[in-house]
């Protein structure tokens, strides 16, 4: 592939089809989508048309590997069809789930049904038995990887909320870190997508497409994704991605979703995340 090294596994599942890079979304990883032109099926791969994601080796990229083995046949996600570690990097092929971004403006365009669609999502992955999920996002996990950001200098001050840090706010990520640990609230473990924002959901016409970056899925806390899926919704209401406002209330994904807001842990949950 010009411009694109790849192993060679890869290189002969992709047989020289065009790609494009999809720069969408903030996981810092190399996302290539690869397809055929005239829309027929691969003929190297079973699968139709793939992604290929390139990012450094590390532990969250190895779960997700891990969990989109699991997830298959229990909810929409992409399928591994090949995966590489190389030079520090693990390069995954997978299936493409169908459909497009929730944040797409064919949904935005429509609010009340996107907002009934992210809840339908988050009730499917819900329902899903988390017995022999083989990970583990509880709160103790969560806040250990937090203080290993914290104590080596890479939480990114500068992409979080105005009012995090600063006048009114915490003095650092060592004092919100502090915080967060001394002010831990009940724990209600479901499968919980971990990131559950709006690029990575995907919407058909019909229902739910799939679910895309599970490097951070596993037991969890379903505040975690209902405060994510919240302020992505907000924040895509309000305009804060492009320059189209829209006349919705983000507070009625509670009403869609079947449960009363709880401020208290969708704060917690939200400055959890302001520390990766």
């Amino acid at each position: 592939m010009k411009n694109l090294w790849l192993p060679p596994e890869i290189e002969r599942k992709v047989n020289g089809l065009p790609y494009a890079e999809n720069t969408t979304g903030m996981s810092g990883a190399g996302v290539f989508m690869f397809f055929h032109a005239d829309g027929a099926s691969v003929t190297s791969c079973s699968h139709g048309d793939m992604v290929l994601k390139i990012q450094p080796a590390a532990p969250w990229t190895e779960r997700e590997v891990t969990m989109l083995r699991w997830l298959t046949g229990k909810v929409p996600a992409p399928e591994v069809i090949a995966c590489e570690e190389r030079d520090g990097k693990i390069y995954l092929l997978m299936t493409r789930v169908k459909g497009k971004m929730a944040c797409d403006e064919e949904f935005l365009a429509r609010p009340e049904m996107l907002i009934l669609r992210l809840a339908e999502a988050m009730h499917m992955l819900w329902a899903v038995d988390v017995s022999s999920c083989p990970v583990m996002r509880d709160q103790e996990t969560e806040l250990a990887e937090a203080r290993f950001l914290v104590e080596h200098g890479l939480v990114d001050t500068d992409n979080v909320e105005p009012t995090t840090f600063g006048p009114g706010g915490f003095k650092d990520p060592e004092a919100l870190l502090y915080w967060l640990e001394n002010n831990r609230p009940s724990f209600e473990p479901v499968l919980s997508h971990g990131d559950f924002c709006l690029p990575n959901v995907f919407l058909t016409e019909t229902g739910i497409g799939g679910f895309i970056d599970l490097g951070d899925a596993g037991v969890g806390d379903r505040w975690r994704d209902i405060a994510l899926c919240h302020r992505s919704l907000r924040h895509n209401m309000e305009g804060k991605y492009a320059s189209v406002k829209r006349k919705a209330d983000a507070d009625r994904f509670f009403g869609a979703l079947g449960v009363a807001p709880d401020p208290e842990k969708l704060r917690w949950y939200l400055l959890l995340d302001e520390l990766f």
